[in-house]
């Protein structure tokens, strides 16, 4: 190749790794011209080429001296141009979530170990609802009712792919509920193949033989990236349960032969070994890399189960395709074993215990000495405590307090408003599939079959919660901006000595940046009032006071029935336009960055987890670059790059994490993950990090992702004021101070504000807001970079 490359892996390199969207080797690198010199193009790492040949200054790559290189994973997530259909399966990933929101006290472990079996039932019941929906809308809606003699589908104006299902087979029912299961079942498929190539790709990446044992910290444990055989498991139970219900909805409504019976009973059983195994402690445990699989005989029930569920399916669409004798008594919908009901139910109970045993856990884990569990992670703060309340309302922005959000109970939220996601997508395809083919109705009308095709009255009064839903999201948005007014009016005063006439622009973006504090605030709220609806349509229904298909009622059921079958429809051709739209893929992708950075923990078919591949990627580079005694690796995370840092640096061998740094920006570790994840990044988790290497995080007040890990800077302190109202001798001071400080005690302050917008003299312009981008070109970088290597990186 000509021109300039430097493939030398000695020296001092900055490795800079990435956060949300999928941004491209070439912005990270601030060079026109990246060049893959390891990796591949789904994740890799570059660096800088210059066609004119070797160049010249102080920032150019040096071979055996400097590099600066990018890894680039964000095709993991936004690179594939079906990645966008996984926002059907984002209940999956809530559900993954919430398991690694739960509060883990050291003295709780069985009660822990309940929640999680329960939990895990919760997810395989997630499926159950997936599945349902699928079972509902296609054998029911379309092969019981729609093409039955005389029904919506037996008409010249239905269309002609479901048309000959009726003037085939209109009064031989089992043979419609062959055909039309093979939709379900189709889907079912679909989500098995592309959990296991994903499987393949990714939880199957081995981790380097080299690492640092078992130590304490949750974060640091070599099983977490190492779910090869727990994920391989729960595919094969979760595809299991989906195949049993297809199978039951297929034979139940012919019970009362015995074929029908034994066909029934068969895959009833299937679907109960499925919720056995589930909760069995040891279905979904991790291990060490080298410690092998503890449980075989796990592993081979898990494997007998997934044989036998789909020769099972085949043995029922066979027969029902063979024909099964009809009921005496043909009923409007599908009839069933109420299986439906059951899923329900224990849905509920499960919600109950779960939210129980998760408040338990909190209040243990609260119980734990406060002098253990400092709210700045055992560190002095940077600021007085007296001069906190200078700061208003912002406050909570950068005071990282280190409290768990929703006071602990952020698992039991998230796990709700996946129950709750799940239900409305469902609720959707079955609104749709009944508005295409004919005119959804309530059973309580039912009068001349004709066109109309029937929901339960649940679906109705589910329904009709949603516009209550849309008016709680709009007076939730009311209070948030309500609140960011009177931020900005308590933060303008203190701004004017910094940027003059604009301290009110200027405060009003660092009070927005302060709403995503107000996360777990709305999480609580709308989950609550979603919970509060249910109660109270529960009750409406079981005593039938009002039907949901009159009167206002009525109104809000057509309302929300519209709203769902919307979201479907949307959902399903934003994926079809991301297929060839790379800018909205990786506009999508920033939802997975996000929530796929856990593992698969107890929903197997969610989407991947990209961590799984980008960790061992990572430890087995730096150790390249580290193999000499005066290599040094800077490793720079923008964002989840560097929640991705953080988790990489504790898996490092002690040898080469002496040999690493850590620079960090826009960093939501303290204010996002602390928070919402406190068993991994809470206190312990990130004294760990800290303890293991030289550490710097920079961020600013009006980035509404990043804040402060440990240490807060108090911009509005006397010592950072001038009279001309400008301060920018008071910066100079700062910098000057903080000079002498890093002097006194090389590494030990780990968190650095930046001014955003940038401070100009007086009669300037206001400087853009960088926000949460482009740290890399404030000039604090610069001087962490030389802080942490020695100025070998100018």
């Amino acid at each position: 190749m000509d021109g300039f490359l430097d493939t030398s892996t000695t020296g001092v390199t900055e490795l800079r790794v990435h956060g949300v969207s999928g941004t491209p080797p070439g912005p990270m690198l601030d060079h026109p011209y990246p060049r893959l010199v390891a990796g591949d193009g789904t994740t890799g790492f570059y660096r800088r080429w210059w066609p004119a040949g070797r160049p010249r200054g102080q920032g150019a790559d040096v071979p055996g001296v400097r590099h600066r290189e990018a890894y680039a994973w964000g095709g993991l997530t936004s690179g594939g141009r079906t990645n966008a259909l996984w926002l059907l399966l984002l209940p999956f990933s809530m559900a993954n979530l919430a398991y690694f929101m739960l509060p883990r006290p050291a003295g709780g472990r069985r009660l822990r170990h309940t929640v999680e079996a329960a939990q895990r039932l919760f997810a395989l019941l997630l499926t159950g609802t997936l599945v349902g929906a699928l079972v509902g809308a296609s054998v029911d809606l379309v092969g019981w009712q729609c093409t039955a003699a005389g029904r919506a589908c037996a008409q010249e104006s239905a269309p002609v792919w479901v048309r000959w299902l009726s003037q085939l087979w209109g009064t031989q029912e089992s043979r419609r509920l062959a055909v039309t299961a093979l939709v379900p079942l189709a889907v079912v498929g679909v989500l098995w193949a592309i959990a296991r190539r994903t499987w393949r790709r990714d939880e199957r990446t081995v981790l380097p033989p080299s690492g640092p044992g078992r130590p304490e910290v949750l974060l640091a444990r070599r099983r977490l990236w190492h779910g090869g055989v727990p994920v391989w498991r729960l595919r094969n139970v979760h595809i299991a349960f989906a195949l049993g219900a297809i199978g039951l909805a297929v034979s139940a409504p012919f019970a009362r032969s015995a074929a029908g019976l034994a066909l029934t009973v068969a895959n009833a059983a299937v679907q109960v070994a499925a919720v056995v195994l589930v909760i069995l402690p040891g279905i979904a445990r991790r291990v060490d890399p080298e410690d092998g699989d503890a449980a075989g005989w796990l592993s081979r029930a898990c494997r007998a189960l997934g044989v036998a569920a789909p020769v099972l399916f085949l043995v029922t669409f066979g027969w029902a395709l063979a024909g099964l004798p009809s009921p005496e008594v043909l009923s409007a919908q599908l009839p069933g074993v109420g299986s439906g009901t059951a899923q329900v139910v224990l849905t509920m109970v499960l919600a109950v215990v779960i939210g129980a045993g998760t408040w338990a856990l909190a209040r243990m884990d609260r119980a734990v000495d406060p002098g253990t569990r400092p709210a700045m992670g055992g560190v002095d703060r940077a600021v007085d405590p007296g001069t906190r309340p200078a700061m208003g309302r912002v406050d909570r922005a950068v005071d990282a307090s280190g409290r768990p959000a929703m006071g602990g109970m952020a698992s039991w939220f998230t796990l709700m408003a996946a129950a709750g996601s799940a239900n409305a997508l469902a609720l959707g395809l079955l609104f749709w599939t009944a508005s295409f083919f004919g005119t959804p109705e309530s059973p309580s009308r039912a009068a001349d079959l004709g066109g109309d095709l029937f929901l339960d009255d649940p679906v109705w009064w589910t329904a009709a919660l949603v516009p209550v839903m849309v008016a709680g999201v709009v007076l939730v948005a009311v209070v948030l901006w309500r609140i960011r007014e009177a931020t900005t009016a308590t933060l303008a005063p203190k701004l004017t000595d910094f940027y003059g006439g604009h301290a009110s622009e200027v405060a009003g973006k660092w009070s927005l940046a302060a709403l995503s504090d107000r996360a777990g605030l709305v999480l609580g709220l709308l989950v609550g009032a979603g919970l509060t609806g249910f109660a109270v349509v529960t009750v409406i229904y079981r005593l039938r006071l009002v039907t949901p298909v009159e009167g206002t009622a009525g109104l809000f059921a057509t309302l929300g029935s519209w709203a769902m079958a919307t979201l479907a429809v949307g959902l399903v051709l934003l994926g079809r336009r991301s297929y060839s739209d790379s800018r909205l893929r990786r506009t999508v992708g920033i939802l997975w960055d996000v929530s796929t950075f856990w593992p698969r923990a107890i929903h197997p078919l969610s989407p991947p987890c990209y961590t799984e591949r980008v960790i061992p990627e990572l430890v087995s580079r730096v150790e390249v670059l580290t193999r000499e005694e005066d290599d040094q690796v800077l490793i720079s995370g923008h964002s989840q790059g560097s929640v991705i840092a953080a988790a990489l640096v504790l898996q490092l061998d002690p040898a080469v994490r002496e040999r690493v740094r850590l620079l960090t920006h826009g960093s939501p570790l303290r204010r996002l993950y602390a928070a919402f994840f406190p068993a991994y990044f809470g206190t312990p988790g990130l004294s760990a990090v800290r303890a293991a290497a030289p550490w710097v995080n920079l961020y600013r007040l009006s980035d509404p992702i990043g804040g402060p890990v440990f240490d807060r800077a108090d911009p509005f302190a006397p010592a950072n004021r001038r009279a001309d109202g400008q301060g920018r001798d008071a910066r100079a001071d700062r910098r000057a101070r903080d000079a002498r400080a890093d002097g006194r005690a090389r590494g030990a302050r780990v968190d650095v504000f930046c001014w955003d917008p940038p401070l100009r003299e007086a009669g300037e312009p206001l400087a853009p807001a960088r926000w949460h981008v482009d740290y890399w070109f404030d000039p604090p970088y610069d001087e962490a970079l030389g802080r942490l290597t020695g100025n070998f990186l100018p």
